[in-house]
């Protein structure tokens, strides 16, 4: 990556909106916003107000780095969706960042990602092993501190500093789930659709 590449980095994977703007190693701007619900409609107007507060336009980026998870299942969606259609408009880069990942970047030592859930669980990746979900104490079992994810700006920074760092062109970034959805199927039949010929 060139010392002035402009990387734009994005979250939405837990009850916040973030964004960093990272030109080679230069911090051009960082935003984050806590929020439950409203990343659809939010996320959007957050990084165009973090391209201009970083003095920079759509057209000026290099690549893109998204969170992919784990985490909100509709949170994860937004953020992906999102980079896959800016880098299709903006013909650009789109790289999926775990926060596995993401944690990675600035822990030392040895530790145990883990990333908070619902219920008293904890998304965890062992060194050498696939992400799973396992209650807070079985991870504490495993004997190494758990590293867990920065605040909303932090993430969102490391997610455009892995992505700048990250060879390219990427497969497009999609969700990291490690649990089906708690969503359940209707209870009642779907409604008869009927052909245009009755």
């Amino acid at each position: 990556m060139g010392s002035d590449t402009l990387v734009l980095g994005f979250d939405t994977s837990a009850a916040h909106c973030a964004a960093a703007l990272l030109s080679g190693d230069r911090v051009l701007c960082l935003r984050a916003e806590e929020m439950g619900r409203g990343q659809a409609e939010r996320l959007m107007p957050l990084l165009e107000e973090v391209l201009a507060e970083g003095g920079a336009r759509w057209g000026d980026l290099n690549r893109i780095g998204t969170g992919v998870g784990p985490g909100n299942f509709t949170g994860i969606r937004i953020s992906v969706s999102a980079a896959r259609g800016l880098a299709l408009a903006l013909d650009i880069p789109a790289v999926g960042v775990s926060t596995f990942d993401a944690i990675g970047l600035e822990a030392t030592g040895a530790y145990l990602p883990a990333v908070a859930a619902p219920r008293e669980q904890v998304y965890i990746r062992p060194d050498g092993e696939e992400p799973k979900l396992v209650p807070i104490a079985e991870a504490e079992k495993l004997g190494l501190p758990l590293a867990l994810p920065p605040a909303p700006e932090e993430l969102a920074l490391a997610i455009a500093r892995v992505a700048a760092r990250a060879d390219v062109p990427a497969p497009a970034p999609a969700p990291l789930y490690i649990r089906p959805a708690d969503a359940a199927p209707p209870r009642e039949a779907p409604p008869v659709i009927l052909d245009d010929d009755t």
